[in-house]
């Protein structure tokens, strides 16, 4: 049980590293000089493959598995893109 919560939380800190490294989307699109619809592009495909990694750890966390996980997973998404 121990293993699992260490894992959970070392997973958590090193997603919130990688975003971190990574800067925000609008400073890596800043970063890449990116205008108009590039700019657009580029920025929905970057928050929504960050709200997929928020939304993997928030299932690990959970210990989901199976179609309790992949339920999960899609209504996570859904909720990201109303916001």
């Amino acid at each position: 049980m121990n293993k699992i919560v260490i894992a959970a939380v070392l997973s958590m800190f090193a997603a919130n590293i990688a975003i971190a490294a990574g800067g925000s989307c609008d400073d890596q699109a800043a970063e890449k000089k990116l205008a108009g619809a590039a700019k657009n592009s580029f920025l929905k495909k970057c928050n929504k493959d960050a709200a997929l990694t928020a939304c993997g750890t928030q299932a690990t966390e959970k210990k989901l598995a199976g179609a309790a996980k992949n339920s999960f997973l899609k209504k996570c998404e859904k909720d990201s893109a109303a916001k």
